[in-house]
């Protein structure tokens, strides 16, 4: 099962989030081996994975790596970097399906919010937890309640650049969120130039769901993870009032 979510943006998703650090995030996720578990898992699961870029910094450590995205154009964008050491699997993550377990799951970028029906993140977060050995480390952040009523909300943004052959794209991202549903709606339009120097216009929609800390604390525990911290950024500070993202670190209890 794929998800159409990324057919515009997929080509120029690594230019428009450029400011990301994957090594620091990385360090992170070490840190959390270290802190939570005292060893490093031989196995790790990038759930969501995008195009890649975090699955190929964790390969790069040493780690075997699993990438899985529902995007076909994100994998497509992730399968042009890969140093053959990455398995890339297509699956929504609604409906994961692995051949064994891992010794743990990260998923990056909020890609958890994108589940907007009821129930479903549950579903997911049991999915994780039937694939992962004993004791393995679930680690993801998710956009906080603050960040959609505050810096979503009902806001424009333009981005603009260049792609790695030069060539130009322009995106204009528009949101609309619903507090009473807390759905938050993004509606993207993508103008990419070709060798033409002509350009090519795709628009897509996309949807996140805000979830409030009790609510992801609540799913964790009914789905047999043990929340071992919650905070407000990579650097392990404590979640405030103005936190954008929760940075989470579970155990599968088994």
């Amino acid at each position: 099962m794929s998800y159409n979510g990324y057919s515009a943006i997929a080509r120029v998703y690594d230019k428009i989030n450029e400011g990301i650090n994957y090594s620091s995030w990385a360090d992170f996720f070490e840190a959390c081996f270290e802190k939570y578990c005292g060893a490093k898992p031989e196995i790790i699961l990038d759930l969501a994975c995008g195009t890649g870029r975090m699955t190929l910094e964790m390969s790069r450590r040493g780690y075997d790596m699993i990438g899985v995205d529902g995007s076909i154009d994100m994998l497509s964008e992730a399968y042009s970097a890969n140093d053959g050491r990455v398995l890339y699997l297509c699956q929504d993550m609604r409906e994961l399906e692995l051949y064994g377990t891992v010794g743990a799951t990260l998923c990056c970028l909020d890609s958890l919010n994108y589940l907007i029906g009821d129930g479903e993140l549950e579903r997911v977060f049991s999915l994780v937890h039937n694939y992962s050995d004993p004791d393995a480390l679930f680690l993801f952040d998710m956009n906080s309640p603050y960040k959609f009523e505050e810096i979503y909300k009902d806001n424009s943004y333009i981005f603009e650049g260049e792609n790695d052959n030069g060539e130009a794209f322009f995106c204009g991202w528009q949101n609309f969120y619903d507090s009473e549903s807390r759905i938050c709606s993004f509606y993207l339009s993508v103008f990419e130039e070709n060798e033409n120097r002509e350009y090519i216009r795709e628009d897509e929609e996309q949807c996140e769901r805000c979830y409030t800390l009790k609510e992801v604390e609540s799913a964790l525990e009914k789905t047999g993870f043990e929340l071992l911290g919650a905070f407000s950024d990579i650097d392990f500070s404590e979640i405030n009032e103005t936190s954008e993202r929760f940075y989470f670190a579970a155990r599968a209890k088994k």
